[in-house]
C-alpha cells in the first residue's frame, strides 16, 4: 500500500512556493481488502535528492506520527529560506501495524520570498498606447554569455500585461496569458521554471513578447488602461555552474526592444498578425539588433510579487471543425469553445485573412450581436511563399463558429483550415457523470464545457463579450459543482486572494474580482461568495489554511453587513446605505415578473429579503468557521447574531399563516434552505413553492439566486418527484431546453433563444454562461448519491445516498477525492436496485440503500448486514443506511417503479 500521487499544497512538484510551512498530501492505493485505514506516518524532506535515497530528512524528520491524516499535513521542519530545494517522501502504517514502503520521491522549491531576492527591474517599450488604442506588441530581447557547463537554471518571471518568454528561440514552459490577473496595484503573481535544458555555454539570447492583456488592454466596457499604460516585464534567471559558482541575467536597462509583427493584442478585440514584418532569429544568438531601441526603465509600483498559487492557463484541447457551411466560408466545431484557431493557410503575400467568431448562427450567418460592442475578430496577413500556420498569443474568444473572409479567387476552402484550440486553467478534471438518459448526460457535458470556458484564470461570467470578468455571484452559485467537475481547490485558493485584494473600506465585496467596476458592494448573493467560497472548498478538500488565512476578512464582511442593515434587514429599502443598484441584483434573470432595475433582469423576490436571508446564512458559516478555528467566542457571538437575523426575516417576510413576502419561488427557496422559518411553518411553505411550480406549468421561475437551491428544497422536503419533473422539463424555462435546441454550453438567459421569439435581448444574451450550471451538483449528489459529510470534510467520510426517481434506471458518478477514487453506480433491472460503491482507502462513507422497511438487501450476495466490513444503522428516509470502511460494495434490494 505505498503512498502515491504526492502532492504540495495541492500541486505536483510546484516550483516557487511562497508558503512557510507547505501542506503536504498524499493518497493510499486502491486495496480488495476492505476497511484499510492509515494509522501512523513518516514524512522525510531532504535538501537534496542523495539524501532522500539514503532517508536522510536533514530538513525533516517527522518520525513515526500516529495518525490518519493523509492530506493537508503541514511541513514542521527547519525554516526554509528563498530557492529552497525540497525532496520528500512517505510511507505509511495501516491499521494493523503493517507499514508500507517509502512512496516515489516528491519535490517543490520555494520561491523569492524576500523583497530584497529581487534585483531586476521592470522594463517595457518607450512608447505607449491610449485609452482607445494600443500598439503592436514589442519583443524585448537581450544576449547573455555563459562561459562554463550549466548545472543547474531558474527563471524568475512576471509581467505588469502578459509575457510569453523564450531562450535561444524556445518558448519557455507551456502557459499562457501569465502571470494571470490580479490586482496589479496590490499583488502581482510570478512564475519559476526550470530552464536549465535551455541554456548552453556561450552566446545565449533572452527574448519576451509584453502583450497588455488585463493590465492596459480592455478588460469591460470601460477604457483601456485600468491599471497602467504599457505592459513592462520583470525576469530573473539565477544560473549555477557545475563548478558550483554562479551568475545571474536580469532585465534592466541593457535589454533591446522592437515592435513585433503582432500589430494589436487585445482580449476583446482580438489580434492582428503581418507575416511579412516577422523577424527570423530575433529570440536567438547572433540576431543583428543594431537598430532596436532602448528599453525603458519602468518604475515599480509597489505591488507585492506573489508566488503562483493557482492553476496556469494552458491548451488543453484541439477541436476540428464537423462541417464547413457552403457558401459562405464557416466553420462548425460543434463545440462552443474558449480559445481561439490556429490558421493553416496558403495565399499570396500581402492576402489578409478575416477570422471572425460566434457562438450561434441566425439564418445561416454568423451572430455577434450578442458581443456588444467589442470587435472580437483576429486577422493575419500573409507572407507568402507556401503553407503558413499562425495562431494568436494574446487574446481569446468564445465561439462555436468561425467564419473566415478575404481569400483570393480560387482559393479552396478546406475543413483542416481551421482548428479550434481550448485554453482554460489548468484544473485536473476530478468527477464524471452519467445516466440512463441522453439529455441529461448532454446537459452534464455543457455543465462542464461551460466551465472549462470560464474558469480562466479567474471565474468569468462569460467569455464572448465585453464582460469577461470575475463575477462573485455566478462563481458562489456554482463553485460545488465545480468542485464535482474539477480539481478546484487551487483555482479558488488564488481567487480567494482576489477577493481580498477587491474588499471595500466598508468590509463588502464587490461585484467582480479583481475588480474593475468602481468601489461598489456587490449586494446580496453576489458579495457572499467572500464567505460561501472558501466555506466549500474547506467541505470539499478540507482546507482549514484557507479559513484561517482570509478569517479576518470575512469578519470584516459581516460587521459591514451588521452595520449596513436596518433593524437586521440587509439592503432595506429606507436604508440609505443600499448603495448602488438598491442592494444588489435581485434574483437575476428570474422570470416570475420584471422588476424595474437592470432592464428587467432582477426578477420579484424583494431585494431585502434576499439581502436578509444571506445576511443570516453568511453569519451562520462564519459562526461555524470560528468553531472549525476554535474561536469559540466568536463562534457563539455569530450564532446569536443569526438567531436576531432570522427572528428579524420572521418578522418582515412570514407571515403567521405561512406567507412569504412576494410568494415567488426565490422567496419560498431562500426560506427553506437556510433555515428561516419556524418548524411548524415549513411544511406550508413548501406547498407554497410546489403550487407555484405546478401554476407555472410544472416548471420553474428562478434566477441565478433561487436556481440552484431549488431542487435540494424539494428533495430535502420529500418532494423529489418534483424535482425530477423540473429536471427532465423540456419546454423553457428549463434545463433541458437549451439541450434540445443543440445547445452544447450553458445559455445566460432560459429563453437565450426561443422557437417563438428567436433571440433574446442581445444586451445581456451569453450562451456560455455557467450559473445554471450549477444543478451539476444535485446530479452528482442526489441522482447518483455522492456527497460529503460536512463534520469530516474533504470526503473522509462520504455520504452515498442516491435517490433514483424520474424514470431514470441508472446513473453513475465518480470523484477523484484527496483520498481516491470515490463512485456510486445503480440501475435497476427486473423489480431489483443494484448499487455498486467504491469508496477509497483511508475513508469510511455511510451508503443509503434504497429499500422499503424490512425489505431484503444483500451485499455480495449475502445478507448486507453479515457481509464483512458492513454494519447496518437501521432504516431511514426510504432506505437502509449502512456504515462502512474503504473498499468495493455491490449491495442489491427489490425496487419497484411505482415507490420511487
Amino acid at each position: 500500500m505505498n503512498p502515491s500521487s504526492l502532492r504540495c499544497e495541492s500541486l505536483t512538484n510546484p516550483l516557487g512556493l511562497d508558503v512557510s510551512q507547505p501542506r503536504l498530501s498524499w493518497i493510499l492505493p486502491p486495496s480488495t481488502r476492505r476497511g484499510v485505514q492509515q494509522s501512523a506516518f513518516q514524512i522525510l524532506v531532504a535538501s537534496t535528492p542523495e539524501l532522500l535515497a539514503d532517508a536522510q530528512g536533514d530538513l525533516w524528520d517527522s518520525g513515526r506520527i500516529e495518525s490518519d491524516a493523509s492530506i493537508q499535513v503541514r511541513y514542521a521542519g527547519k525554516p526554509l529560506p528563498s530557492r529552497t530545494r525540497c525532496y520528500w517522501k512517505v510511507r505509511v502504517w495501516d491499521e494493523t501495524g503493517t507499514g508500507s514502503d517509502w512512496s516515489e520521491a516528491a519535490k517543490w522549491e520555494m520561491g523569492l520570498l524576500e523583497a530584497g531576492d529581487w534585483k531586476a527591474e521592470w522594463i517595457g517599450s518607450p512608447v505607449a498606447g491610449g485609452h482607445r488604442a494600443s500598439l503592436p506588441v514589442p519583443c524585448l530581447r537581450k544576449e547573455f554569455t555563459l562561459d562554463r557547463p550549466v548545472a543547474s537554471a531558474r527563471l524568475y518571471v512576471t509581467a505588469r500585461g502578459l509575457y510569453e518568454f523564450s531562450l535561444n528561440g524556445q518558448q519557455v514552459g507551456n502557459d499562457v496569458f501569465t502571470p494571470g490577473w490580479t490586482d496589479y496595484a496590490k499583488r502581482i503573481q510570478y512564475q519559476v521554471y526550470d530552464i536549465t535544458h535551455l541554456l548552453h555555454p556561450g552566446a545565449n539570447a533572452a527574448g519576451a513578447l509584453l502583450g497588455d492583456g488585463w493590465y492596459c488592454g480592455y478588460t469591460c466596457w470601460n477604457p483601456r488602461q485600468h491599471y497602467g499604460e504599457r505592459p513592462s516585464l520583470l525576469a530573473q534567471i539565477e544560473v549555477e555552474f557545475a563548478d558550483g559558482t554562479r551568475a545571474t541575467i536580469l532585465s534592466d536597462g541593457t535589454w533591446k526592444t522592437m515592435f513585433s509583427p503582432i500589430l494589436e493584442a487585445d482580449f476583446l478585440a482580438g489580434e492582428v498578425y503581418d507575416a511579412r514584418k516577422e523577424m527570423p532569429g530575433w529570440n536567438a544568438a547572433g540576431f543583428d539588433a543594431s537598430a532596436w531601441w532602448n528599453v525603458l526603465v519602468v518604475p515599480d509600483q509597489g505591488a507585492k510579487r506573489m508566488a503562483m498559487r493557482g492553476p496556469t492557463v494552458q491548451r488543453q484541447v484541439e477541436l476540428k471543425p464537423v462541417s464547413v457551411l457552403p457558401g459562405n466560408q464557416l466553420f462548425d466545431l460543434g463545440q462552443n469553445m474558449v480559445g481561439w484557431v490556429r490558421l493553416k493557410v496558403t495565399a499570396p503575400a500581402g492576402t489578409t485573412l478575416q477570422i471572425r467568431y460566434g457562438e450561434m448562427l441566425e439564418n445561416g450567418r454568423l451572430y455577434v450581436a450578442n458581443l456588444r460592442e467589442i470587435r472580437a475578430t483576429d486577422y493575419y496577413t500573409c507572407k507568402g511563399g507556401g503553407e503558413e500556420v499562425w495562431e494568436p498569443r494574446f487574446t481569446f474568444h468564445g465561439f462555436r463558429y468561425v467564419e473566415l473572409s478575404g481569400f483570393p479567387d480560387g482559393c479552396q476552402i478546406a475543413p483542416d483550415m481551421v482548428t479550434g484550440i481550448v485554453v482554460h486553467s489548468a484544473m485536473p478534471p476530478s468527477g464524471e457523470f452519467e445516466c440512463s438518459d441522453p439529455l441529461i448526460n448532454q446537459l452534464q457535458k455543457n455543465i462542464q464545457w461551460g466551465q472549462r470556458g470560464n474558469f480562466l484564470d479567474v471565474p468569468t461570467d462569460c467569455p464572448q463579450r465585453n464582460e469577461r470578468l470575475g463575477w462573485t455571484g455566478d462563481a458562489q452559485v456554482f463553485i460545488r459543482t465545480a468542485a464535482f467537475n474539477f480539481d478546484v481547490a487551487p483555482f479558488f485558493t488564488k481567487w480567494q486572494n482576489d477577493l481580498a485584494d477587491a474588499q471595500l473600506p466598508s468590509g463588502g465585496f464587490p461585484y467582480v474580482a479583481p475588480n474593475v467596476m468602481g468601489p461598489t458592494d456587490g449586494g446580496p448573493a453576489w458579495s457572499d461568495a467572500g464567505v460561501i467560497c472558501p466555506w466549500t472548498i474547506y467541505l470539499c478538500y478540507g482546507d482549514t489554511g484557507l479559513l484561517s488565512e482570509h478569517y479576518a476578512s470575512l469578519q470584516r464582511y459581516i460587521a459591514s453587513l451588521k452595520a449596513g442593515a436596518l433593524d437586521l434587514i440587509r439592503s432595506h429599502p429606507d436604508n440609505t446605505l443600499t448603495g448602488f443598484l438598491g442592494g444588489g441584483c435581485g434574483d437575476w434573470l428570474a422570470l416570475d415578473g420584471s422588476s424595474s432595475g437592470w432592464g428587467g433582469c432582477e426578477g420579484q423576490t424583494p431585494k431585502d429579503l434576499i439581502g436578509t436571508a444571506f445576511f443570516a446564512y453568511s453569519t451562520r458559516l462564519l459562526g461555524r468557521i470560528a468553531t472549525i478555528l476554535g474561536k469559540s467566542a466568536d463562534a457563539a457571538e455569530y450564532a446569536a447574531l443569526f438567531e436576531q437575523v432570522r427572528a428579524s426575516y420572521q418578522r418582515r417576510f412570514i407571515t403567521p399563516d405561512g406567507l412569504v413576502a412576494s410568494g415567488t419561488q426565490t422567496a419560498c427557496v431562500l426560506t427553506l434552505q437556510f433555515d428561516l422559518a419556524p418548524e411548524s411553518l415549513r411544511p406550508k411553505i413548501l406547498e407554497a413553492l410546489i403550487r407555484h411550480i405546478e401554476k407555472n406549468g410544472n416548471k420553474l421561475a428562478t434566477g441565478f439566486v433561487g436556481t440552484s437551491y431549488l431542487p435540494h428544497v424539494l428533495t430535502r422536503g420529500g418532494r423529489i418527484d418534483v424535482a425530477y419533473q423540473l429536471l427532465h422539463q423540456k419546454d423553457w424555462p428549463s434545463w433541458l431546453y437549451a439541450v434540445t435546441q443543440g445547445a452544447t454550453t450553458i445559455w445566460e438567459r432560459w429563453d437565450g433563444w426561443t422557437k417563438e421569439k428567436g433571440f433574446q435581448d442581445v444586451g445581456m444574451n451569453s450562451f456560455n454562461h455557467y450559473a445554471y450550471g450549477a444543478i451539476g451538483e444535485w446530479l452528482y449528489s442526489t441522482v447518483a448519491g455522492l456527497d460529503l459529510d460536512p463534520a469530516h470534510p474533504g470526503y473522509k467520510h462520504a455520504i452515498v445516498k442516491p435517490r433514483p426517481g424520474g424514470g431514470l434506471t441508472r446513473a453513475h458518478a465518480g470523484l477523484l477525492t484527496s483520498y481516491g477514487k470515490l463512485s456510486s453506480s445503480w440501475k435497476i433491472e427486473n423489480d431489483a436496485l443494484q448499487l455498486e460503491v467504491e469508496v477509497p482507502p483511508n475513508t469510511t462513507a455511510t451508503i443509503y440503500v434504497p429499500a422499503g422497511q424490512g425489505e431484503p438487501v444483500t451485499e455480495g450476495g449475502r445478507p448486507a448486514a453479515e457481509a464483512p466490513g458492513v454494519m447496518a444503522e437501521g432504516w431511514t428516509d426510504g432506505a437502509a443506511v449502512y456504515r462502512v470502511g474503504s473498499g468495493s460494495y455491490k449491495f442489491s434490494a427489490p425496487f419497484f417503479a411505482s415507490a420511487s
